[in-house]
């Protein structure tokens, strides 16, 4: 019987001499012994076992690297819209309420605030006009003056910045001697549709002037297609629409209504005259409301659709983003930048880290563009480093 050797596998493995440990020799491409220190913890705290988690959110927050990698919401210059005011006279006007801001002189001033805008990366202004007293009447009809202030604004912003996005507003409480949006009747009503028939006139003596979106804020029924309908009847088919969709009876205008000598006027028995704006503009209280304005809004050609104010709204912000494919925009109003301004000035919080966080929070609801008066401040500070 022819007998068989089986070889095992280690018999095909060459004997190898005993290791002897080598002493490493220095040498110029390894690297360098770690001069990082242990951290210590403080004294007293307790020895513990860690916990046993399978997830650590605050592993993706533990360097800025990691956490600029990682941010959701980015806020650039491009966001920012700009909001002057200008008037007729030769300087500039400080606004008491409004620390930091003037009225740009039509002739000096306006061209280097906006010059100095547009550095910082701004390119979007929108224009609020003081209307002399003298030129205001009842029914607001300066508002479509071809040669108003407005007008001439717009033309000579468009002249000198041809690559400039100028918004406008349009209403008749800046050329309105009762201070409302719409023209008042002798028992206080604000009326709807004949104001509406100037509103159209204003917007076409703008886009006429070199506006590139109207900006209806006066929140009559029924204005955004009255609008479009005037604008495109009058070949102005390019001209957008930012619709204030929702304008609500706020207590954060005062500092603006300052700057513009625009608050709703004392009545009479003779003639009525109602005391703020709720007959028109929203109800603080109300959530509901803004999605019915909004799908009115859309349906009648609006192309951006704002909430105003933005920081006390931001709920109102986020309706409108997840109700719609049109971009939305915020504005974050004057009583929004007197009180950041205010408590800066205290000392009670650091004036650029609360802006920029507002700033944030107004777009993390979901606001594409916003209106601020820290546009300028605010867009250096983003290419400083935040």
């Amino acid at each position: 019987m022819l007998s068989t050797t089986i070889t095992t596998p280690s018999a095909f493995v060459k004997p190898q001499a005993p290791r002897t440990r080598v002493k490493a020799r220095a040498d110029s491409t390894m690297a360098p012994p770690t001069t990082r220190v242990p951290p210590r913890n403080p004294e007293g705290a307790p020895t513990v076992v860690p916990q046993d988690l399978p997830s650590r959110p605050r592993r993706n927050r533990r360097s800025p690297t990691v956490r600029k990698a990682f941010r959701e919401t980015i806020l650039t210059p491009d966001n920012f819209i700009y909001p002057i005011f200008v008037h007729e006279g030769d300087e500039n006007i400080p606004i008491g309420s409004m620390p930091g801001q003037d009225r740009l002189s039509f002739k000096n001033g306006m061209i280097k605030q906006v010059r100095e805008a547009r550095a910082a990366g701004v390119n979007q202004v929108v224009v609020f006009p003081k209307t002399p007293d003298n030129l205001k009447t009842a029914c607001g009809k300066e508002a479509f003056n071809p040669n108003g202030l407005a007008q001439r604004s717009i033309s000579l912003l468009k002249d000198t910045f041809p690559d400039l996005e100028v918004y406008t507003d349009v209403a008749l409480d800046p050329y309105n001697t009762m201070g409302h949006d719409g023209m008042v009747r002798s028992d206080g009503v604000v009326m709807n549709d004949e104001t509406v028939y100037y509103l159209c006139q204003q917007a076409v003596s703008q886009a006429r002037a070199g506006a590139d979106v109207i900006s209806p804020s006066d929140m009559m029924d029924g204005r955004v297609g009255a609008i479009r309908q005037a604008l495109d009847d009058e070949g102005f088919t390019n001209v957008a629409i930012m619709s204030y969709t929702a304008k609500y009876n706020s207590a954060y205008y005062g500092p603006f209504r300052d700057a513009l000598a625009s608050a709703p006027r004392p009545g009479s028995e003779d003639w009525k005259i109602p005391k703020d704006k709720a007959e028109y503009q929203m109800d603080p209280a109300n959530y509901r409301e803004c999605l019915r304005e909004a799908a009115l809004d859309e349906q009648e050609g609006a192309d951006i659709m704002m909430v105003k104010p933005a920081g006390a709204y931001l709920d109102i912000i986020r309706a409108l983003r997840d109700s719609t494919t049109l971009p939305i925009s915020a504005y974050q109003v004057s009583g929004e930048y007197s009180m950041l301004k205010a408590a800066a000035a205290a000392g009670y919080l650091n004036e650029r880290d609360a802006v920029l966080e507002s700033l944030i929070a107004i777009k993390r609801a979901g606001a594409d563009l916003t209106l601020t008066y820290y546009a300028i401040d605010a867009a250096k500070w983003i290419q400083e480093g935040n």
